[in-house]
């Protein structure tokens, strides 16, 4: 392959470089109005009344809306597969607020300074109930969150304060326990854990020329914005564009609808553009989390420490409503239990609501949860049974051709399908890693002294999109240079989508990247896609973008043997050939097509979807030191070794793992939102909240292993979400390596390890 597989430089890197106007904000609108939210200051109570009235006189403030203000229409702000497989548990405004910070009016100005000032003049009068903060008490709670909710296909008991269920079981797992030659049983959690993207959630609308509602955005999923907007405020699909352009990341926080649907409502009330755009405070409380989970492992193994069962058992914490509660807990499950081959499965979950802030998808869905947890225990194991750990992983790994059974019981909100393996470069991730980590040179040395070095391991996989739900459109047509428009509906969130997917088409067409102009995420001018999540990027968009360029490919060399009269010929580095030498270019081929022979446009279409869902694989080792006087953890080299099939573009694959990895890192050592005993997040700035800066960066090597996944474009799966699942636990690993403390509720604070020590 002459451009798959090759770094080429970003479709809009330059643009970026230099800042031009490309993302939400960077367009100026005149008569613009500016949104402000009131947020609850209690955490579960009923509005009894607003006043306003002070706030409606200052001059420059244009309307403030209330839950009175907008019929009562239940919906989810999931941007996920139609139906969503999420409950409709949300109104615009609700008279009944859940949590500090739930909305409760919507202040409407002409200037941002004056809606603030606006807010500080209203008052709010609420009947107050009692709240549940431990999601481990929600279950038949005297408190019920949501009681008006009762036929909803997609909660499973609002009585119950159950937003979402799921069980399975494979086997006989009271059979394989009585059997097994060994029994373990532990328990861990995460926390609450924030998605820190740099641009923050921002939407303007206003009405074209036409009449039509335009909503500018910064989503993952335009296309679900458009239809959801569409129901909720009872107002035609047709007559709603939505435009997606540069995101300054996301990570999932903005696979919701979370601000769209008010900014529409605000412009067509008024007929003026409207903008709203939520500050770095807000973004902690008001936007989306990672969802909180306790994880109970029991897991039982032969003479031969082959896994014979497991027991999983999962609380979710959703917060105080329910998007995703579903989906992330079932990827939590489906993940974690397809990478070792365990034939007795028993699987529980419950996701219960609680009045604290809503979470929501964060990068890698449920399975960084699933794979601390249970790549925790595999060490755990492997430490009390004196075997080392990877042998004992590559002793119990799913191999090429095993078809993993939980993959077709358990899908995300609906059953999944058969899945067999095709590709699993799990073990040769493994085995390159050990060496560039120093592996068995290292590991296992006694030490002494304060200061200690430890080395971790974590195995783990993901998937490339969802399976059966996952559709993808692109569209191509030729221009009189031999360049080609591409449209596609993907939506590149700062991934570099929109250059991967230049790549194959250029790949297929035979011409470079620069011939290709991508435009993307206009849902009036490019073909539908669900949208930039689950990994589905390169291996749904992209098989699309495949699909649609083989069509044209062959619709020009047609098209040039109609010209040139011959029956025969070939096409080479953009160039039609005959045997006999006659030849045209891309560019011959087009100008004529317009204007003078067998005059057509040459352009194709194409749908993909797809019913596989290829596990990416992936073995992370940490280096970390340890002062085992002041309990400081610091990671100083970190290994990731990635099995995603054909790489398309090296270079930007290299940039999601490294990307990443202070990420889980994160998650690991430093970040975890607190909230006060009234639940208000405490921590709402990048001074109190700790993501890792680059002061903080550890050395990072990644490499990937070739396979060949037939089922993806060129042979490619998934890179993006695959390279979060693997640090924590390895961070974890490597601290118990290095001093015998083994934590297991994260993130590890210094108090937590200096406990472990006995030193508390």
């Amino acid at each position: 392959m002459k451009i798959v597989g090759k770094p080429t430089n970003r479709v809009d890197g330059n643009a970026l470089a230099k800042g031009k106007p490309v993302f939400a904000d960077d367009i100026r609108l005149s008569d613009v109005l500016h949104i402000k939210i009131l947020y609850s200051t209690i955490p579960h109570g009923r509005i009894i009344n607003i006043h306003t009235e002070k706030a409606l006189a200052i001059p420059g403030v244009v309307t403030i809306l209330t839950h009175k203000d907008f019929p009562p229409h239940f919906y989810t702000t999931a941007g996920q597969g139609y139906p969503e497989p999420s409950p409709r548990d949300t109104l615009i405004l609700n008279p009944t607020v859940r949590f500090v910070g739930d909305k409760v009016a919507i202040v409407v100005a002409d200037s941002l300074e004056i809606a603030k000032q606006a807010l500080k003049s209203i008052t709010v009068e609420y009947e107050e109930y009692p709240a549940i903060f431990d999601p481990e008490v929600s279950i038949d709670n005297t408190v019920v969150l949501h009681p008006e909710i009762n036929d909803d296909p997609f909660l499973f008991d609002s009585k119950r304060n159950i937003a979402a269920r799921i069980t399975a079981d494979v086997g006989d797992v009271k059979v394989a326990e009585r059997e097994s030659h060994h029994v373990f049983e532990r328990e861990y959690s995460t926390p609450y854990v924030q998605h820190a993207h740099v641009e923050p959630h921002i939407t303007l609308t206003w009405m074209d020329e036409n009449n039509r509602l335009v909503i500018r955005t910064a989503t993952q999923v335009p296309f679900h914005v458009r239809r959801i907007v569409a129901e909720v405020l009872d107002f035609p699909i047709s007559r709603i564009r939505v435009i997606k352009p540069r995101i300054g990341g996301g990570f999932g926080a903005k696979q919701e609808i979370l601000n769209e649907e008010i900014c529409a409502a605000v412009t067509l009330k008024t007929g003026r553009p409207a903008r709203i755009e939520l500050t770095r405070k807000e973004e902690f409380f008001a936007s989306r989390s990672r969802h909180p989970q306790r994880i109970r492992i029991k897991m039982g193994l032969d003479e031969q420490y082959k896994i014979r069962f497991i027991d999983l058992n999962i609380l979710e914490n959703c917060g105080a409503y329910g998007p995703h509660a579903l989906t992330v807990m079932s990827v939590t499950s489906q993940k974690t239990l397809s990478l070792y081959n365990i034939p007795n499965i028993r699987l529980h979950g419950d996701a219960v609501y609680t009045n604290l802030p809503i979470a929501g998808a964060y990068r890698g869905y449920g399975a960084p949860q699933g794979f601390f947890a249970l790549e925790s225990m595999m060490d755990e194991i492997a430490d009390e049974l004196n075997i080392d750990p990877i042998e004992f992983r590559l002793n119990n790994f799913f191999r090429t051709g095993d078809e993993i059974p939980i993959a077709e019981i358990l899908g995300e909100g609906r059953e999944g399908f058969k899945t067999v393996l095709n590709t699993t470069g799990i073990e040769e991730c493994l085995q390159r890693g050990r060496i560039l980590i120093g592996w068995d040179h290292h590991r296992g040395k006694e030490q002494t002294g304060v200061i200690r070095t430890g080395y971790g391991v974590a195995a783990v996989c993901q998937g490339s999109g969802i399976p059966g739900i996952d559709m993808a459109s692109a569209f191509i047509k030729m221009n009189e240079d031999g360049s080609f428009n591409l449209q596609v509906g993907a939506t590149d969130l700062g991934t570099g989508s929109d250059t991967s997917l230049a790549q194959i088409a250029a790949e297929v067409l035979e011409v470079p990247v620069e011939k290709i102009i991508v435009y993307s995420s206009d849902t009036d001018m490019t073909p539908f896609d669900t949208g930039a999540y689950a990994s589905s990027t390169t291996f749904i968009s992209g098989g699309a973008v495949k699909k649609a360029a083989e069509l044209l490919k062959f619709r020009i060399l047609e098209q040039g043997k109609r010209i040139l009269q011959v029956d025969d010929a070939d096409i080479s580095d953009g160039i039609v050939k005959t045997s006999s030498g006659e030849s045209l270019t891309y560019s011959d081929i087009c100008t004529r097509s317009f204007y003078t022979d067998h005059q057509q446009q040459l352009m194709a279409t194409a749908s993909h979807t797809s019913f596989d869902s290829p596990p990416p694989f992936n073995a992370t080792f940490v280096k970390v030191s340890v002062n085992t006087d002041t309990g400081e953890v610091k990671v100083l080299t970190v290994v990731s070794v990635t099995d995603a099939g054909q790489i398309i573009n090296p270079s930007m694959a290299e940039g999601q793992v490294e990307g990443a990895i202070p990420q889980s890192l994160g998650m690991a050592l430093s970040e975890f939102m607190i909230f006060d005993d009234n639940g208000r997040t405490v921590n709402t700035d990048f001074l109190n909240y700790h993501v890792y800066y680059p002061i903080d960066m550890p050395e990072i090597i990644s490499e990937f292993v070739h396979t060949d996944e037939p089922t993806g474009p060129f042979g490619a799966k998934a890179v993006a979400e695959i390279p979060i699942n693997g640090p924590a636990p390895a961070v974890v690993n490597a601290i118990y390596n290095a001093c015998g403390v083994r934590i297991r509720h994260l993130p590890v604070t210094p108090e937590k390890f200096i406990r472990g020590l006995g030193k508390l």
